[in-house]
């Protein structure tokens, strides 16, 4: 079971080692009907479901295999081919879609894949629609009557039209001629979207990492290795640098300096840009990950930051709950519900150009007022990431985090999408940080 409660869907899919159980073709078929089960149950019999992959090898193969379901439970199938997970979110709406699935595994290495799900109107599917197809994942395969099986189309223009859309996210005639940028495409489903739609606004683009051959993507490269990127953008002497991650709903920015603005400058940045527009943002979701400097910079400009669990999911929820414009991560998931239904890499690095633009100031300017507390992680890998509950591991916890008192705060989180747990403790003595992590990394390695 996965700390989701589930025993397949963790906070980001289904997800897993390509050819091991669950990610192998005859699961993934068996996944493709139940979601088609669930769908036909509910009132959407012989809908159209949205799929879009990114470049895994194995995405030819799995999304065949979920298709394949769909077909068998009666749904048609439209296929995007390689597209970033915002895009197929936004085809899911706009085609008025039961379902969009993403075959795609994020950040995760080439030999990973998995599957995620939006429901209609293209957000992040509930909890319990998870669950219930869990439930159809334990009946056996039934395939409709001959007449009612789903169909399979190709939407060839999908990538002209989610071009067309991110341009559209800004403001028409904006001078991005001025700006040289590099775009780091991680080898992953921005490649062939995102340098064009920086082109096609006028902006000279370099890019890095677009040309996928199946096993690369991520591999060195994105923004979950972006010193290429920031080195690339100092020899260049560009203005910005912007690194996607595999699937496009991570973006992180590097300045002219090379200087790395990961998610929460980012956010820091568009509430600035929504200020200097007249936009009130009353409230800005965030996480427990989310620096204490930005929840002390948005204070400061009357704006509330809302702390969830890890994962964009869970900052969606909050957002819809309260109403919120904007929120994110400090991976690099930023939403904008004014813009798309879900954390989208391209129209988020979109309003910090503009920002830079009508703000007339370079991007380490629009974050020179933000001071950021200093936050020390560490990666614990493990068997059992219930071993974070153990009362050994507890206690050094309680016992760190007398320790610190009012000065930070520790953050002890089994990842959602890795075997791994996360330490994380945030204040201003560095070294006393270290020391903290270090201790409570040893005890879980001990308990391990």
């Amino acid at each position: 079971m996965s700390e989701t409660g589930r025993k397949y869907f963790g906070t980001d899919g289904v997800r897993g080692k390509v050819g091991v159980a669950p990610m192998t073709p005859d699961f993934v078929m068996h996944l493709g009907w139940a979601i088609g089960k669930m769908l036909s149950d509910s009132g959407f019999a012989g809908d159209k479901v949205i799929i879009g992959k990114d470049t895994r090898i194995s995405g030819y193969m799995l999304e065949n295999a979920i298709a394949a379901g769909l077909s068998a439970a009666g749904m048609d199938a439209h296929l995007l081919g390689v597209m970033p997970t915002p895009g197929i979110a936004y085809f899911t709406r706009t085609f008025h879609a039961a379902a969009g699935i993403v075959v795609s595994a994020s950040h995760n290495v080439y030999s990973d894949n998995g599957i995620k799900v939006f429901a209609r109107g293209g957000i992040k599917l509930p909890d319990a629609a998870e669950q219930e197809i869990e439930r159809y994942l334990e009946l056996p395969m039934k395939v409709v009557e001959s007449a009612q099986l789903g169909k399979l189309y190709r939407i060839p223009e999908a990538r002209g039209r989610y071009i067309e859309f991110c341009k559209n996210a800004v403001m028409l005639g904006l001078p991005f001629e001025r700006l040289k940028i590099v775009v780091d495409c991680a080898n992953g489903a921005t490649y062939p979207i995102a340098p064009e739609v920086f082109r096609e606004l006028g902006a000279q683009v370099i890019v890095m990492n677009a040309e996928p051959n199946g096993c690369n993507i991520n591999a060195g490269a994105g923004s979950t290795a972006p010193e290429s990127l920031q080195r690339r953008v100092r020899d260049e002497q560009a203005d910005a640098g912007i690194a996607f991650d595999g699937d496009g709903d991570r973006v992180v920015m590097a300045d002219r300096n090379g200087r790395l603005r990961d998610g929460d400058a980012i956010l820091y940045i568009i509430a600035k840009y929504r200020a200097f527009k007249g936009e009130q943002l009353n409230n800005i979701v965030g996480t427990k990950m989310t620096n204490l400097g930005l929840e002390r910079a948005l204070n400061n400009m009357g704006i509330v930051l809302h702390r969830t669990d890890v994962g964009d999911r869970y900052v969606l929820e909050c957002m819809q709950e309260i109403n919120a414009r904007v929120g994110g991560e400090n991976s690099g998931h930023i939403i904008c519900l004014d813009r798309n239904s879900t954390g989208d890499g391209i129209i988020a690095a979109l309003q910090v150009l503009a920002a830079m633009l009508e703000m007339e100031q370079p991007l380490h300017q629009l974050v020179a007022d933000l001071q950021m507390a200093v936050q020390v992680m560490k990666n614990v890998e493990v068997a059992d990431k219930a071993v974070v509950n153990k009362e050994a591991v507890q206690q050094a916890l309680q016992e760190a985090t007398k320790k610190l008192g009012d000065a930070g705060r520790i953050l002890l989180r089994p990842s959602g999408t890795e075997p791994k747990i996360r330490v994380m403790a945030e204040g201003h003595d560095e070294a006393r940080l270290h020391a903290i992590v270090d201790e409570l990394v040893a005890v879980i390695s001990r308990e391990e």
